[in-house]
């Protein structure tokens, strides 16, 4: 075992029964508030491209650097899995959108392919036509179902050639090159999409990629790889929302934003000063880092402060965090119309101080350690706990520390471990209820949210996890080339939410378990008869045909032999 997880969890032990007291003793738990949403509530779910499409080389799409990562670094994804295939929705787009009528969604937020529409990256080099009737077939089929399209522009997936060319958003060049992909994307779908989102869960995409290399491109530029892409993507963001804004508003009236993915962290003792202090600059290093720019210029102080410090410490002559100049910071100020806001746990926060001797990366400029309450319900995700009552605090802090903005919740859900596969999944449908409580109360306490998405429609491709953890709503067998989708539980559970837009009353609300009790028993049923279904299906497809033409050639022959004989 290495020191570092002996003392972490040294502390977690000693710090458990606090823990526990802070637990018992959050308000929120206290009572289930009984009520509903706004009148015009949105209520979604999500996906992305690579998680889902399938079909990586087909009708002229490029290859992305997600594509790359998967085929050529053969450990670095659990099973060595793929998104090759994944839940060929590019094919099966058209089912996907009865399942979300079947939800009776709002808005259905997807994301765009880059490499599919621009296969090189660049669009002065080819546009994908197929790739744009494609994205443009899958938006009409949602307005003509009555659903919003909220549509991401990269969720991660960047074409290869501008990661080999130019070294992906280490180069300052990606900004053009995404303004003008955007643009693209304004002119041809503009018309009929009014909710744009520009990033997707940037702060991962940045530290998993260039800090730890456990996702594409897999580089490990510990302490300097993720700032330098950070303050690309931020300037690329406020270059696409000034663009939409200066060439498009006006004559296609939508919104822009980002989606910024955040864990809420409380201090360990809300009665010490340093871990109060250092639940605020895990808050600051997560969601401050591209928020502060865009809400109020400039990277939190705090960022600032501690890298600036550590990097001089380091020997080195400037900070590691990028600096805007005067004239980025009033650009990139003010450049969201709405904040897009993931979550999906929460952290115990306490201060814990790393010598700069250990060398740069994020972890070390934080100084903090993240715990785990070990009563809090594991869903059986290493990482993801329920803990319902931290979503209303993040809520309330975004809603306060950015000044009242339009927040429109994008990513919101439980994983389940691919061993389970059984639909009725009564502990998703506890989160659901609990933090969908939550965020209503957030409401109740004043905070601006327009709409919630929760993560996500389909089990799904997840990154490094490959196929083992399960996020949907509709479980997908990925062992049948067909793909089935089943519905679980949870579906039947969020269907009722939706339609009674919240909580109504405690009777209702219990009889929605008993509904899903009894849809799930019998689409588990269906499930398990399925393989023998597609034993069916094979005999039927293949075996019979097969059997009917020896048939016929044997009979062919036995003609053949018996017609001499008989002249």
């Amino acid at each position: 075992m290495k020191p570092l997880r002996v003392v972490t969890l040294w502390w977690l032990l000693l710090l458990v029964p606090r823990l526990g007291a802070t637990v018992k003793g959050s308000p929120e738990e206290a009572s289930f508030y009984y009520g509903t949403f706004p009148p015009g509530f949105s209520w979604g779910v999500g996906s992305s491209a690579y998680q889902t499409e399938g079909a990586w080389d087909e009708d002229g799409k490029g290859p992305s650097i997600w594509d790359a990562f998967t085929h050529s670094r053969k450990g670095k994804v659990l099973g060595d899995e793929t998104g090759d295939v994944a839940c060929d929705s590019y094919y099966k787009f058209q089912e996907d959108i009865a399942l979300l009528r079947e939800l009776n969604v709002s808005h259905y937020q997807f994301s765009l392919s880059w490499p599919r529409l621009l296969p090189t990256g660049v669009r002065a080099d080819k546009v994908n036509e197929k790739g744009i009737q494609f994205y443009s077939d899958v938006i009409d089929a949602l307005l003509k179902s009555n659903i919003t399209p909220m549509v991401t522009l990269h969720h991660w997936d960047l074409p290869q050639l501008l990661q080999v060319k130019y070294g992906g958003w280490q180069n300052a060049s990606l900004i053009n090159y995404f303004n003008d992909y955007a643009n693209l994307c304004f002119e041809v779908f503009g018309d009929r999409v009014k909710h744009w989102i520009t990033f997707s869960d940037p702060r991962a995409m940045v530290e998993k990629g260039y800090e730890v290399g456990r996702h594409a491109p897999g580089l490990k530029l510990r302490g300097t790889g993720l700032y330098k892409a950070a303050h690309h993507i931020i300037k690329a963001h406020a270059r696409t929302w000034h663009s939409y804004n200066t060439t498009w508003r006006s004559r296609q009236q939508g919104l822009v934003g980002i989606s910024l993915n955040c864990d809420w962290g409380e201090p360990v003792d809300i009665r010490n000063p340093k871990d109060v202090e250092a639940a605020e600059r895990y808050l600051q290093f997560c969601l401050g880092w591209f928020a502060n720019p865009i809400y109020a210029g400039d990277y939190p102080q705090v960022m600032k402060d501690r890298i600036g410090r550590k990097s001089a410490e380091q020997g080195l002559e400037m900070s590691r965090l990028p600096v805007f100049s005067l004239q980025e910071k009033s650009y990139i100020k003010g450049t969201s119309d709405f904040l897009g806001l993931g979550h999906f746990t929460t952290r115990y926060i306490t201060e814990r101080i790393y010598p700069s001797r250990q060398g740069p990366s994020y972890q070390n400029d934080r100084d903090l350690v993240e715990l785990v309450d070990p009563n809090w319900p594991d869903l059986g995700s290493k990482w993801l706990y329920s803990v319902p009552w931290g979503f209303r605090r993040l809520l309330n802090f975004a809603q306060t520390q950015y000044v009242d903005p339009p927040i429109y919740v994008t990513e919101n859900g439980a994983s389940q471990k691919s061993h389970c596969t059984q639909l009725c999944d009564l502990w998703r449908i506890q989160y659901l209820k609990g933090y969908i409580n939550e965020m209503l109360k957030a409401i109740k306490d004043g905070a601006d949210i327009r709409g919630y998405t929760s993560w996500s429609l389909l089990d799904k491709f997840e990154w490094e996890q490959g196929y083992s953890e399960r996020y949907g709503f509709y479980y997908v067998r990925f062992s049948n080339r067909n793909k089935p989708r089943y519905p679980k539980a949870s579906a039947q559970y969020y269907k009722r939410i939706i339609y009674a837009n919240g909580f109504p009353s405690p009777r209702e609300v219990e009889s929605w378990h008993h509904q899903a009790l009894e849809t799930c028993s019998i689409n588990n049923h269906m499930l398990a008869i399925e393989p023998l279904l597609s034993h069916m299906q094979m005999v039927t497809e293949i075996v019979v045909p097969t059997v009917c033409t020896l048939c016929i050639l044997i009979a062919a022959v036995l003609l053949t032999l018996l017609l001499p004989r008989r002249s």
